[in-house]
């Protein structure tokens, strides 16, 4: 079966993630936007991105190393949040909102990782 990446669920939630991110930041002052505000929209913005070269490597093993790291930077994306509500500039609502789809990511992304399958030439 041979799915398009525009059809995984991993790769909708971890797109969503990214754009609720970058409209987030895009509403904080200079000086939040070039410390913080970048930090996070980079690593919002890696969630997909991984997801999305890991899925057009030729190798399965290549594709989950690149799951690995899309899991990374939604650790990071998850860890900046934490610090963007504890210096006031997003709201508890928003952090649960976006939390929860982080949470969901995470859950897709161990059933991704464990479906991607094996080759000889693979291990």
């Amino acid at each position: 079966m041979n799915i398009k990446l525009e059809e995984l669920e991993i790769y909708k939630v971890s797109m969503e993630i990214g754009e609720l991110v970058y409209e987030m930041v895009s509403g904080w002052n200079y000086f939040d936007k070039d410390t913080l505000g970048k930090q996070i929209v980079r690593s919002a913005d890696s969630i997909a991105l991984n997801v999305s070269e890991g899925y057009g490597r030729f190798f399965y093993k290549e594709n989950r190393n690149f799951c690995y790291y899309s899991r990374g930077s939604a650790k990071e994306t998850f860890t900046a949040l934490q610090k963007a509500v504890n210096r006031n500039l997003i709201t508890a609502e928003q952090y649960a909102f976006i939390s929860d789809k982080l949470n969901l990511y995470f859950k897709l992304s161990y059933a991704y990782i464990k479906s991607i399958g094996t080759t000889k030439d693979d291990s």
